[in-house]
């Protein structure tokens, strides 16, 4: 038995599918799992309670923690810790591997123009503060066997939070202006869902994969916001026109938009280059990672 928890986000999904290669036992956990494959388990649960989880863990081989949260300081600061705790103890118990689907926001902000799996943590914000206790938390506990999966910012068919989708697609569909934060002559990183799915399937599958941190498979091609404006236009068909997203901007619309309130302490990720390799996996798994010229129409198609 494999089973995520946390089944119906941008990752769990497609994961659930490639899981199949490894498994016909899938077990699918949300507060309402959907059915992705047609035979998989469902099983509803709020995992930041003990009972559900020690349940949804009991009888599995791997644990995939891929849950989204809400984009809220607060509800990270009151529900990650009690998730984590809870996910840890149910599979030490449950003898279960677990592998947990991580961002980068851990790291210090130097390290982000290029990031490996052993750059410095060092959290300017405060939901790296969060991300980081949680790397503790997993490094720390005795008896667990994990696998840290991080990625870049995602993008993909289906990906409905991810900042290409808001900030470019979502606004050229509109008939809008698309946005960039801070300075679009950056390059800037984004991981494929599929190509991010199939990397932590692979993780979770391979004994020796443990005890590590892993950078997610992620195209290596240096593209730059105003580039991946221009490209998303031209799929699209529409004129590549765009503003600019200032911190001060941020400041004035966070007091009436709360997501960009939330997204301001992360703006560093858009002032400097922010490059995301994958080397390690790549190398490890001899696997290429999806082109943007075949990941974004794929996004935009869907």
């Amino acid at each position: 038995m494999q089973t995520i928890l946390g089944s119906g986000g941008a990752i769990g999904t497609p994961l659930a599918r490639e899981l199949k290669a490894y498994t016909d036992k899938i077990r699918l956990v949300a507060r309402k799992p959907v059915q992705v494959n047609g035979d998989d388990e469902l099983l509803t649960a709020d995992l930041t309670n003990v009972a559900d989880v020690d349940r949804a863990v009991a009888g599995s081989e791997v644990v995939y923690l891929t849950v989204g949260l809400e984009y809220n300081i607060k509800v990270w600061r009151r529900d990650w810790p009690v998730i984590m705790k809870n996910v840890i103890d149910a599979c030490v118990k449950h003898n279960a591997r677990l592998v947990f689907l991580d961002n980068v926001y851990m790291y210090g902000k130097n390290e982000i123009p290029h990031m490996t799996e052993s750059s410095t943590i060092a959290p300017p914000s405060k939901k790296g503060e969060v991300r980081a206790a949680l790397h503790h938390m997993l490094l720390q506990a005795k008896g667990l066997k994990v696998a840290i999966a991080r990625s870049a910012d995602f993008y993909g068919p289906g990906v409905k939070n991810g900042m290409l989708t808001i900030t470019v697609q979502e606004e050229f569909k509109k008939g809008k202006k698309a946005y960039w934060q801070l300075d679009p002559n950056k390059i800037h990183t984004f991981t494929y869902t599929p190509d991010a799915a199939k990397g932590t399937a692979i993780i979770g599958n391979t004994p020796d994969a443990f005890g590590q941190v892993w950078h997610l498979p992620t195209s290596s091609e240096k593209v730059t916001g105003k580039e991946f404006i221009e490209r998303i236009a031209g799929i699209m068909q529409v004129k590549p026109k765009y503003y600019i997203l200032a911190r001060w901007m941020m400041g004035l619309m966070g007091l009436f938009v709360p997501i960009v309130k939330e997204i301001k302490e992360m703006s560093y990720q858009y002032d400097r280059d922010y490059i995301f390799d994958s080397s390690k996996f790549e190398k490890r798994f001899n696997f290429k990672p999806t082109t943007y010229a075949t990941g974004l129409p794929a996004s935009v198609a869907s």
